[in-house]
């Protein structure tokens, strides 16, 4: 068996809260160094990494002398806010001196579920990863609620996963992997090596609570790969202490459980938008434009749409149709209706002029667009 982050080209690391803090001591800066000496390895393989890193509650929280994980909303947004700040700290100094930048990322459910948030932050991320940034992604802790919140950074990574239609999600914990039950409890389980994500079996073999360090377990683990696999993501739970684990797994050894996805990335997200069944608007476009996308797999540009129809805002499900109102394809618009209608038939290069800004030179992205292989009539 060789491990599928041999050829992942975008990569999500989530690290826990008992590793970055050697279970709850302080934050740990041998090993926080020693995995950004590792992801710049994968950096120099030609692999896209975003970490998404526990361990701001469990800093602040020893830095404001409890004894164990507060339960009170408040305390825990308290320990949030003071951990942060070292948090960020090391890994910037941990990354500098491999003349690799960083950049830090609060997030909450509320970001990921607004498609308009959505798209904003799946822009910057896209974007930093240009200029050859780490993104460092916690959740948003000094401002959930119970309604809002992820609740553990293992959801947070899988969702960080469909977010950037990332190819793998590597969770490093304290534990080996996945058994087929509690080795503490029945000394003959079974390691897993791998399996397919989102089998229904996994999750009878997971579950219990988590350390007292962070809010999630090997179910919540589990789950988040079965999240992830729905756009697309193999998922490999593994020891976070296991020596070059991040490199070793790069260069194909199978190391901890490997929980296999079906579904291609991108095939996956388009299906979402092809089965959306209201749209909020649609774009009228020219035969130009039509050919572009149906025949040449390019973005939709401002130039080709000659009329914008319904209201909506950024981030919205439109419909685009041709000069006959056959739709012919679908995706997630970077412009509000009122801004589509006073850039289009006009150039890329005038949007800034036109609107004062750039949200992004298309207004949809090829990425967020699926062709309807059989062109509906459309209602409007």
């Amino acid at each position: 068996m060789q491990s599928v982050i041999q050829q992942a080209k975008r990569i999500i690391i989530k690290v826990g809260s008992s590793l970055v803090t050697n279970d709850g001591k302080g934050l740990d800066s041998v090993a926080i160094a020693k995995w950004a000496t590792q992801i710049a390895a994968l950096r120099a393989m030609g692999k896209q990494v975003i970490l998404v890193s526990s361990g701001a509650i469990a800093e602040g929280r020893q830095r404001l002398g409890f004894d164990k994980r507060p339960t009170g909303i408040h305390q825990l947004q308290a320990c949030a806010a003071v951990g942060q700040m070292g948090l960020a700290q090391i890994y910037e100094s941990s990354f500098r001196v491999h003349q690799l930048g960083t950049a830090q990322i609060l997030l909450t459910h509320a970001d990921l579920a607004d498609r308009e948030r959505y798209l904003n932050a799946r822009s910057t991320l896209f974007t930093l990863l240009g200029y050859g940034i780490v993104p460092i992604i916690n959740e948003n802790d000094t401002v959930v609620t119970d309604e809002i919140k992820f609740g553990d950074n293992d959801t947070l990574g899988a969702l960080v996963a469909n977010l950037t239609e990332a190819d793998a999600l590597i969770i490093l914990t304290d534990q080996k992997g996945l058994y087929t039950a509690d080795p503490r409890k029945q000394p003959d389980a079974e390691f897993v090596h791998q399996a397919r994500a989102g089998d229904i079996a996994l999750e009878a073999m997971a579950g219990g609570a988590g350390s007292s360090l962070g809010s999630g377990g090997m179910l919540t683990k589990i789950l988040a790969a079965k999240r992830a696999a729905s756009s697309g993501a193999h998922t490999v739970i593994a020891w976070g202490r296991e020596e070059n684990v991040l490199i070793r797994l790069a260069e194909g050894e199978a190391i901890g459980t490997q929980l296999v996805s079906e579904r291609a990335p991108l095939a996956a997200r388009k299906q979402w938008m092809a089965d959306h069944l209201q749209t909020a608007g649609q774009f009228v476009l020219d035969a130009g434009a039509v050919q572009k996308l149906l025949k040449e797999g390019k973005s939709l540009l401002p130039i080709g749409v000659t009329g914008v129809s319904g209201e909506f805002g950024r981030g919205a499900v439109v419909t685009c149709v041709d000069q006959q109102g056959n739709a012919v394809a679908r995706g997630l618009s970077n412009y509000g209706s009122a801004d589509a209608r006073r850039i289009r038939q006009k150039s890329s290069q005038d949007i800034a002029g036109i609107l004062g800004f750039v949200e992004e030179p298309e207004l949809i992205h090829r990425d967020n667009l699926v062709l309807l292989t059989t062109p509906e009539r459309s209602e409007a």
